[in-house]
């Protein structure tokens, strides 16, 4: 079989579209996660009583148990206790808890550069425990967990694949739809692939420049 880059320009257009859903669900979900990462780091940190207990089961849970499985639970367990989501803020959800569970993880890591001086320090002026995590802590650890934020997110935009599982029309999705009618397996998975490795340059490239901004003050 050749490479038909006739039938391959005739799909563009729905690649696109698959390409579109794709950057909407991950970069909401990439958002959502760093969210939740800050959130659960800070109740590590803090030992708040009993959340803290909550946020390492969860932890614990998303990181032992396969994505898709989650995939599947919110999609099709969640309707039976009465919740029933989208197709795409059920992707948007499971992304969310996956990344965040690993986000957790790299901010909580970032945190624990934080010398204990300058705690003390923010807090003989003043400061309380959780404007000294917003102001002082949180912005330090996420300049030193960047680099893990990033492989986090870059690895939820792979996985963002995933949704075609449960029928969500996004790249992955379009692709299998046209191998499935037209047998053309070597146009879309090339086409999948190149884009999937701009997509994941792209990001890499605008953190990249975030992490030269955010290292400027240190630099000699």
């Amino acid at each position: 079989m050749e490479f038909d880059l006739a039938y391959l320009a005739a799909q563009w257009p729905a690649l696109m579209r698959g390409l579109w859903l794709t950057i909407q669900v991950s970069a909401l979900s990439i958002v959502l996660s760093i969210a939740v990462g800050l959130c659960g780091a800070a109740i590590r940190v803090l030992q708040v009583p009993v959340l803290d207990k909550v946020v390492v089961g969860y932890v614990e849970f998303i990181r032992n148990t396969p994505l898709l499985a989650q995939l599947f639970f919110i999609f099709y367990g969640l309707p039976g206790l009465g919740l029933k989501l989208s197709l795409f803020w059920s992707g948007v959800l499971s992304l969310t808890l996956w990344a965040g569970a690993y986000q957790i993880e790299n901010i909580r890591g970032g945190l624990e550069t934080v010398g204990k001086g300058l705690r003390e320090a923010a807090f003989s002026l003043g400061l309380s425990p959780w404007r000294f995590f917003r102001l002082v802590a949180a912005p330090m650890a996420v300049r030193v967990g960047l680099p893990s934020m990033l492989n986090t997110s870059i690895s939820l935009l792979k996985n963002s694949s995933y949704l075609q599982a449960i029928g969500l029309a996004e790249l992955t999705f379009v692709a299998i739809d046209r191998i499935s009618m037209d047998f053309r397996t070597i146009e879309m998975f090339a086409a999948i692939c190149v884009i999937y490795l701009a997509l994941v340059l792209t990001l890499s490239f605008f953190a990249s420049r975030l992490e030269y901004r955010l290292n400027t003050p240190f630099r000699t």
